[in-house]
């Protein structure tokens, strides 16, 4: 019998109490089976949040609705990951082609500058001296995304998307192996202040037991006062007031957020990046998103490539693609960031000559001996390549309906428990950890620096593909920091290059290279290891990595959805 463990907190509220069939597409390691009109599904790492989307599908939604009503109930059931709390992007395509795009990433405080990160000597500080205080939080943009996307596509009323997310923030849910995992692993960050201390941990410290249930009024609370006032409630008003003023309480220097920097915050609409693999259209998010560019650069330099012939065990194919991975980081790390503040050559980098004499560069057998950035068309006097800590987090999630409307949505608040402060029920992002720590290079400005209102850059790639004949072909994206652009280029060659069911594509290890540097995944290609040292890669490391990759296939009898199977075990019975 499964132990529950009921746990009501009385602490202070952020916005104040509310005032006022068809056939199921094949769904393998995804929520359990539930009817939807026309084929439409939503698909996401935790089945409550998907069946949160499922019961939009339901009542007449679209495809935003449900995929907002998937994040809504993510802040709820996987707050190590994302929620209102962080921001996130959404790609969205239609039936025909058409594709656009929602930027909600967090920003930086208006105060913020170049040494934000500074300290009272004049030096920067390191990642653990500021991730865990107000520097790290930017202003949340998943609210707006919300907001914003819903005035354009929704088509249930604005409230009708938090009813799922208010019955399992205040009737409660089950702890899950993964989330307890998370709670243990990161009990600094989940357990920093009073309040995650009380929701996730008993008196000794421990962390809430699989099987528990974990009710949270508070964010109940701030939930119905959105439903029921907007987004106005969440980023103007007395509890907007109180937020800046808490994040600003936990800065160690006067420049901190300000109740104008939610006022301010505002989510936009940006261009598409698109390009095509193989006849196959892939769209995804531009700047301050580095996600599309590094993806399509990936692709593109392999193209030339047969890797249907190489096939997922050869280990030609993974050099390839670890080489492949050099080049594309290295043009990331020196030209992308908030495309407000820098001038991004996006065109130059998915420039198809561009791609290819990158291409050019990769020999089958033989690892490239050193990697430098290209010089894309279009690029200007290049900024210097700045020194971000490792990203981590982050939760992907799709919605298909019956329309044939696509989203693809990632949304995060950056680390396991973002900056570890909550407010409100939720947590704050640590999300400007994702800007370089220093300003310049040997007085070279760094692309990726922090100025006031600026967006961090941004490794999340949600993506939408259309089939040579124009038909929506496949919904990606993934969690796991700078990890996901590769995560997605990898599902996308499993899936097209190599034929794979959506599942066994999202399974394929995950084999990464930064700069000279290369991680396989532990437990899952260790075999590989001596094949490529006998190539000549010298560094080669395993490591546990971080997975949460989610997609759809449309394939000639429906959609074929799945999670990553790195998860099967670990989320529960979906109560």
């Amino acid at each position: 019998m499964l132990r529950r463990f009921l746990i009501s907190l009385s602490a202070p509220l952020l916005l104040g109490a509310c005032a006022t069939t068809a056939t199921t597409p094949s769904a393998q390691g995804s929520s359990p089976p539930a009817t939807a009109p026309d084929n439409g599904f939503v698909t996401a790492a935790d089945p409550r949040a998907a069946a949160a989307g499922m019961e939009m599908l339901r009542k007449g939604g679209s495809a935003t609705d449900a995929a907002i009503a998937t994040m809504l109930a993510l802040t709820v059931v996987e707050p190590e990951s994302s929620g209102i709390g962080g921001g996130g992007f959404m790609v969205r395509g239609t039936s025909d082609g058409a594709t656009e795009t929602f930027d909600g990433r967090e920003t930086a405080p208006a105060a913020a500058g170049p040494k934000w990160f500074f300290g009272a000597d004049g030096k920067p500080q390191t990642y653990p001296q500021v991730v865990l205080t107000g520097l790290s939080v930017g202003v949340p943009g998943n609210i707006a995304l919300a907001a914003r996307a819903h005035d354009e596509h929704g088509r249930l009323p604005w409230a009708d998307l938090f009813g799922p997310a208010i019955r399992l923030a205040r009737e409660g849910f089950i702890v899950n192996p993964r989330l307890h995992e998370s709670l243990v692993a990161n009990a600094a960050r989940a357990g920093r202040d009073s309040f995650g201390r009380q929701l996730f941990y008993d008196a000794a410290g421990a962390a809430v037991p699989v099987g528990a249930r974990v009710v949270n009024p508070d964010l109940a609370a701030s939930f119905e006062a959105i439903a029921a006032a907007g987004p106005e409630a969440f980023y103007r008003g007395a509890g907007a007031d109180k937020m800046a003023v808490y994040v600003a309480s936990q800065t160690p220097h006067e420049a901190a957020m300000a109740p104008q920097d939610l006022a301010s915050y505002e989510a936009k609409q940006r261009p598409s990046v698109c390009g095509t693999y193989r006849a196959y259209r892939i769209c995804g998010m531009g700047p301050p998103s580095s996600g599309a560019t590094t993806v399509l650069a990936m692709l593109g330099q392999l193209e030339r490539f047969d890797l249907a012939s190489l096939g997922p065990d050869s280990p030609v194919f993974w050099q390839l693609f670890l080489d492949s991975q050099r080049l594309a980081y290295a043009d990331r790390e020196l030209y992308l960031a908030d495309g407000d503040f820098v001038d991004v050559p996006v065109k130059g980098l998915t420039d198809k000559t561009y791609l290819a004499s990158r291409g050019a560069l990769l020999t089958p057998g033989k690892p490239l001996d050193q990697v430098a950035p290209g010089t894309p068309p279009g690029a200007k006097t290049a900024l210097a390549d700045g020194d971000e800590p490792v990203e981590h987090g982050t939760s992907h999630f799709v919605a298909v309906d019956g329309a044939g409307n696509m989203i693809s949505y990632t949304s995060t608040v950056e680390g396991a428990f973002g900056s570890g402060l909550t407010f409100g029920g939720f947590y704050l992002n640590n999300e400007l950890t994702d800007f370089s720590l220093v300003p310049d290079k040997d007085g070279v400005p760094v692309a990726n620096r922090v100025e006031g209102g600026k967006r961090p850059r941004s490794s999340m790639a949600p993506t939408v593909i259309y089939a040579p004949d124009g038909k929506p072909f496949m919904v990606v994206g993934a969690a796991g920091g700078a990890t996901i652009p590769i995560q997605v280029a990898r599902t996308i060659i499993g899936v097209i290059d190599f034929h794979m069911p959506i599942k066994q594509a999202l399974g394929l290890p995950l084999v990464t290279a930064f700069g000279d540097r290369v991680v396989v995944e532990k437990g899952a290609f260790e075999a590989l290891i001596p094949q490529l040292q006998g190539m000549g890669y010298k560094d080669i490391a395993t490591a546990s990595l971080s997975f949460r990759a989610v997609g759809a296939v449309h394939r000639p009898n429906g959609w074929e959805s799945a999670y990553d199977p790195r998860l099967d075990g670990l989320l529960g019975t979906g109560e």
